[in-house]
């Protein structure tokens, strides 16, 4: 028996949120075994100041999929070289942690599936300090611990842990073709017009945080084509990402609707309600998406621009998402 995938449907759902200008531009793509992968752009890499279309080659800000496609890949492949345990607690890679907070005693695996109890989120980039000045009062504020909900915080911390156990700064890691940290700029698509840097951002991380940080962080700095998007998720799907052993550990569930790092398929959650339950998913802030479908061998990505001008005109991205998972799910068929 042979599959196929019909996506027509989906590629008209992108097309006509394009075309009502909910998003200037969009990249949608899905990978399956068997199949040649299926890529499709519209819309403006640039919508103002001037007019830039959208292209394969464009480089997307990935936002928080940087969390799944390259913190959580790293961390475990600290696990499988023998350099970390994901039950080790944070005081043993980060021993200067305040201590006046009990942040010491959470584990890698409870930052990577934000059970650790961080606040969501902190302003880094209000702090006017150097980078590294920002990176040592990270390690030194006491935070206050309470219920778990998602956390930039606990990645960020998740960052300086694979710096100090590789010896190098997240930038020098290795990374699959069509991801980077450096993005050419005229290749890159613009997201907003940033109030606190006074420009718009393009080829630029966008978010503040990992920008106060130097642009690569655990949590956010990661660009990639879509191209790049799907032969990372590939390599998550067929395994040659990491081992059997890693692979089933990124699948395990932490919770009721997470993985590590990765949502798992809930009620009302980006993937739709029609893919198998041993889907994962994540969304980043400046519009992009990717689901990996372990049970029926296929993976999809949906890139735009929705922070593009101001994220004060962005969309809600939730329904378009959820439509077009539905739809590539019941393109699906066997012969």
């Amino acid at each position: 028996m042979t599959g196929r995938t019909d996506i027509k449907r989906a590629t008209e759902l992108v097309q006509r949120a394009v075309a009502a200008g909910q998003i200037p531009g969009a990249a949608l793509g899905l990978i399956r075994a068997g199949e040649a992968p299926v890529m499709r752009v519209w819309g403006l890499a640039e919508r103002e100041p001037e007019r830039r279309e959208l292209d394969l080659n464009a480089w997307f800000d990935l936002a928080s999929l940087t969390k799944v496609l390259f913190t959580v890949p790293e961390m475990l492949r600290l696990v499988e070289d023998g350099l970390a345990d994901l039950d080790d607690p944070l005081s043993l890679t980060l021993p200067e942690l305040n201590p006046q907070t009990e942040l010491a005693s959470r584990t890698l695996r409870q930052l990577l599936s934000h059970t650790a109890g961080l606040p969501a989120s902190a302003p880094l980039h209000l702090w006017e300090s150097t980078p590294d000045a920002i990176r040592q009062r990270l390690l030194s504020e006491p935070w206050e611990l309470g219920e778990n909900v998602y956390s930039d915080l606990g990645y960020l911390l998740l960052g300086v842990v694979i710096e100090r156990l590789r010896g190098e700064a997240l930038s020098a890691r290795p990374l699959t073709p069509g991801l980077t940290f450096t993005p050419p700029p005229e290749l890159s698509v613009s997201t907003e017009q940033c109030e606190w840097r006074g420009r718009l951002l393009r080829g630029e991380v966008h978010d503040e945080k990992a920008s106060a940080l130097g642009g690569p962080a655990g949590h956010a700095g990661l660009f990639g084509t879509l191209r790049g998007v799907l032969g990372a998720a590939q390599g998550l799907l067929d395994g040659s990402a990491l081992s059997s052993a890693a692979q089933a550990e990124l699948r395990a569930p932490h919770t009721p609707t997470r993985a590590l790092g990765w949502e798992r398929r809930h009620p009302g959650w980006s993937g739709g309600s029609l893919c198998s339950p041993q889907t994962l998913g994540h969304t980043g802030f400046t519009g992009t998406g990717c689901w990996i479908d372990f049970g029926r061998g296929s993976a999809w990505a949906l890139l735009t621009n929705n922070v593009h001008p101001s994220r004060r005109r962005m969309s809600n991205l939730g329904p378009l998402r959820r439509a077009v998972g539905n739809a590539l799910a019941a393109g699906w068929h066997i012969d």
